[in-house]
């Protein structure tokens, strides 16, 4: 009895091409995800950085200026400080209205600059801001949140931001 091979080497081919198609398929999802992830957390740093640098050297909108000249409590924040980023920690917080995955953003600073409550209030919303604002310019999502771009819109996520935490 002769046994035919011609078909089995064809049926072998189309199985492993298939199992190798289907597999970059997941693959490729699973790292664009990962992807996008990962431009949102680096324009975060990006974000924290731009904040912290704008207090450190008491760069202020004029109407800022205005408030903590006139708040005795927050003209310290005039004077240059020295910021320090010590880390950007994520948690899921499940999905949000438009099924986007909720991701709230924490930010670890240090400052021996900066002591008060005020003081740790205004320069923690300021790097929080900076936070969120890039975050939609990377994404180019401005356009879908409000002024002070809470949340913060990428294409599956939306991020919002804790109180910065001063260690």
């Amino acid at each position: 009895m002769k046994i035919d091979k011609k078909g089995q080497i064809t049926v072998e081919l189309l199985l492993l091409i298939s199992f190798a198609l289907i597999s970059t398929v997941i693959l490729a999802n699973v790292t664009m995800d990962s992807n996008e992830l990962n431009i949102a957390m680096a324009s975060a740093r990006n974000g924290a950085y731009e904040g912290t640098f704008s207090n450190d050297f008491a760069i202020y909108p004029k109407d800022s200026y205005d408030n903590y000249s006139k708040d005795p409590k927050k003209q310290s924040l005039l004077r240059e400080k020295n910021i320090k980023i010590v880390k950007i920690s994520q948690t899921v917080k499940g999905k949000d209205n438009f099924n986007r995955t909720r991701i709230q953003l924490k930010i670890y600073a240090s400052s021996p600059d900066i002591k008060t409550k005020e003081e740790k209030e205004s320069a923690g919303d300021r790097i929080n801001y900076n936070v969120r604002r890039s975050i939609t310019n990377s994404f180019e999502t401005e356009n879908i949140t409000n002024k002070l771009f809470n949340p913060a819109f990428s294409n599956k996520y939306s991020f919002t931001t804790a109180n910065v935490v001063w260690v």
